[in-house]
């Protein structure tokens, strides 16, 4: 379904969340060779203790909040790798685990995560929920300003490596329900970087959209 945008300031209230993204994205190209490059062998001594929280595979968290690992890309594991290391990104248990870790170590075990397989999962939503969600994920919310989802993330959620824009797909309802709800609150701010595109839209969606979109992405594999 193709939502139609009725004048040009809706159209310009979508762009807006990613041209305010661009002079980062400009850069990335220039700034990839002196990227530390991590070695995913090396990585899996490294990450024992994370399969207590994240299951030893990477993809059956123990509880529902925390993140599926497996799968995601480098970039971005390695970004927010750093940002909970200097606690830019305030996580409590997390708290203590990555002191005493290089920049390599965390290359390591963010190319050792995306390695490993992710798990296919199946939506709980019904029909008409799925259905919803899908047309917010692709096209977004006009009328309130949500860009599409997919834009970043990609059709199938495996999100954009090169961009660092994560793989959201396959990840738990309750950890997407509470990544959205804090952009929306503004407590996670991870996005500062990217223009705060995250939380430009997070803040026009409801709960009820935020749940159906955290039930789709379940299902998207």
């Amino acid at each position: 379904m193709r939502h139609r945008i009725s004048s040009s300031s809706q159209v310009l209230r979508l762009f807006s969340r990613f041209l305010c993204a661009l002079p980062l994205l400009a850069t990335m190209a220039a700034g990839a060779q002196a990227e530390v490059k991590g070695d995913a062998a090396a990585g899996e001594a490294l990450v024992i203790a994370c399969g207590a929280c994240h299951g030893q595979d990477g993809a059956t968290p123990i509880d529902p909040t925390y993140p599926v690992l497996a799968g995601q890309n480098e970039k971005y594991l390695f970004n927010q790798l750093k940002m909970i290391q200097s606690n830019e990104r305030q996580i409590l248990l997390m708290t203590g685990q990555l002191n005493g870790r290089s920049e390599q170590d965390l290359a390591n075990m963010a190319a050792y995560y995306a390695s490993l397989p992710g798990k296919g999962r199946q939506s709980e939503l019904t029909d008409d929920e799925v259905a919803r969600a899908a047309n917010i994920y692709r096209g977004g919310l006009a009328a309130k300003g949500v860009a599409a989802c997919s834009a970043c993330h990609a059709p199938n959620g495996k999100g954009n490596a090169f961009a660092g824009f994560p793989a959201i797909s396959g990840q738990t309802p309750a950890y997407i329900v509470k990544q959205l709800t804090e952009y929306r609150e503004g407590i996670r701010q991870t996005d500062e970087g990217f223009g705060q595109m995250m939380r430009g839209v997070a803040e026009g969606l409801t709960d009820g959209e935020i749940r159906i979109l955290a039930g789709y992405l379940e299902g998207l594999n």
